[in-house]
């Protein structure tokens, strides 16, 4: 049997207004080579000059994930060429990174881990190549954005783990307001690290780094085929070589790429234009006091201040503005238990946010809008089936509950007499669910309060339904 052992680099562009190392734009979406200057092209002569703001926001997401910040740190060459490679170099971070040792805690299927980091840097983006069927064209409107490297140790030992883990990053550097973290836009990348061993070794495995993975999921998947691919190469008496591998997501495989680089071929050595530098306490200290209640923090104080699950916390609370429209809602619902409410944001309210791909706060229904909702439902003016249907048309119109209540006729029908006339319907049109019911199956009473709801468009109120339907099939 053999034991996954998963390491993962996450780079981050920065949500800074100029690039790293010169005043060019950073803004996305903008016409090819429109946002270069000397500097960030690598023309003779220019010089580079950091960029206060991404410096701080490094050392923001470094100690937000515990890392110890450098009191000394210095900017080096990673020389290697390729055609999105103008100065034929990458200004980063080697021996004397901007933080070390930090770490993340992980609750997986598996349990709760802590997961080490080994490093959070600097350094600036490459360019980018857009591939065409007869050429290759490079924009270099990317080359110089500045990137946040975070390192994790290889401590990983399956691919829902490292999904954990991403989910987890992803959800602080969204709290501190660093960056977008979006990949669609390369806001956020992640190469992963993967070896196997025989369960019980301490050395690692020979390691393949996969690449070209565009999102979360795609990284579970990734590793998930690569895990089987070495295990099955080990298996029949083949050897795994040290190699980059890409993800095809249309054939769900890796595919080799090239034969992995190590560190010393890419012949780092210190920037000579940028002179090493200290970062004092008080900067530090100050940074330190600008982060807000995080991730954790957040899930800890709603378990323990609104009586919420460990399940339910999680979710509300892994987008910041998210978890911030949610304790607007819990705040405003009056009811001391409020897992009604907590049920609404995760389930109906949660869905129609993902369908729309938007934020919760995002919806246009404010906290006190919802809440208005839910109360009508639990006060028995709306059934759960027309509840939702209402959600929706406010989505679609902007319009209050009570205004869409009125205007297509959702009132719930709680009055017996109204609902005699449903009741003998249902009876009389299906005489075999009354034969089963009477027979003491259970589950025939059921597919009654079923036909009834249907009958009513939802209106019915189903408890009414169920006590008439019990009522009139016991007469007999």
């Amino acid at each position: 049997m053999y034991e996954t052992v998963i390491g993962l680099e996450v780079h981050l562009h920065l949500k800074t207004k100029t690039k790293a190392f010169c005043g060019c734009s950073t803004e996305f979406g903008r016409e090819p080579n429109s946002q270069v200057c000397p500097v960030c092209l690598g023309f003779p002569g220019s010089l580079p000059v950091l960029n206060r703001t991404a410096l701080d926001y490094a050392i923001k997401a470094a100690l937000a994930l515990n890392c110890s910040v450098q009191n000394y740190t210095k900017f080096d060459r990673k020389n290697y060429f390729y055609p999105d490679l103008p100065k034929n170099y990458q200004i980063s971070q080697y021996d004397l990174p901007v933080s070390r040792d930090g770490f993340l805690d992980i609750r997986s299927e598996a349990g709760a881990k802590r997961v080490r980091i080994k490093r959070v840097h600097l350094e600036e983006d490459a360019g980018k190549l857009i591939h065409q069927e007869a050429v290759s064209l490079v924009d270099f409107n990317r080359a110089g954005m500045p990137l946040l490297e975070i390192v994790s140790e290889p401590e990983m030992n399956s691919p829902d783990e490292a999904y954990e883990y991403l989910t987890g990053l992803k959800s602080i550097i969204e709290y501190l307001d660093v960056s977008d973290c979006d990949m669609e836009k390369g806001s956020l990348r992640c190469d992963a690290n993967i070896s196997i061993r025989k369960k019980g070794s301490t050395i690692l495995g020979v390691k393949a780094e996969l690449k070209n993975m565009n999102s979360f999921k795609s990284v579970r998947e990734a590793l998930a085929f690569e895990a089987k691919r070495q295990a099955e190469l080990l298996e029949s008496g083949g050897e795994i070589i040290q190699e980059t591998r890409l993800w095809n997501a249309e054939e769900s495989k890796t595919v080799s790429m090239r034969t992995k680089e190590e560190a010393q071929d890419y012949r780092y050595f210190p920037e000579p234009d940028l002179p090493p530098f200290t970062i004092n306490k008080d900067k530090i200290e100050a940074i330190k006091k600008s982060i807000p209640e995080l991730p954790e923090s957040k899930r800890r104080r709603f378990t323990e201040d609104y009586g919420l699950s460990e399940y339910d916390a999680k979710i509300l609370v892994l987008s910041r503005r998210n978890a911030a429209f949610a304790e607007e809602c819990i705040n405003e619902y009056p009811g001391k238990e409020k897992k009604p409410v907590v049920n609404w944001l995760i389930g109906p309210f949660l869905s129609e946010a993902n369908a729309r791909n938007r934020e919760l706060a995002d919806l246009g229904i404010g906290s006190k809008a919802l809440v208005e909702l839910i109360n009508l439902m639990e006060k028995g003016v709306l059934s759960n089936l027309s509840a939702k249907a209402v959600l929706a048309e406010m989505l679609e119109t902007g319009k209050t509950a009570q205004a869409v209540i009125k205007e297509k006729n959702l009132a719930q029908i709680s009055d017996s007499s109204s609902l005699g006339g449903v009741i003998e319907e249902v009876i009389k049109e299906n005489a075999k669910s009354v034969t089963d019911y009477k027979q003491g199956k259970g589950n025939a009473l059921m597919f009654l309060v079923g036909q009834a709801m249907r009958k009513s468009g939802g209106r019915a109120n189903p408890k009414v339904v169920q006590d008439l339907l019990k009522e009139k099939l016991n007469e007999g």
